[in-house]
């Protein structure tokens, strides 16, 4: 793992949602943080995650 994939994991684990202060999961596919516990997908774009809750995408 190179160091700026170490340093971005970091960072991303380090994200709390912004609705419910749980953690996050990162979906790679989807290019995505998701907050279970608030059911909602935040995007990452250009490597950058939106974390306003009018940019996430509700979860099914």
């Amino acid at each position: 793992m190179s160091d700026s994939t170490k340093a971005d994991r970091k960072m991303l684990e380090a994200l709390v949602c912004p609705v419910t202060q749980a953690a996050l999961t990162y979906d790679a596919e989807k290019q995505e943080l998701v907050s279970k516990a608030a059911h909602l997908a935040f995007p990452i774009r250009n490597g950058i995650p939106i974390m306003l809750v009018d940019e996430a995408r509700e979860l099914d």
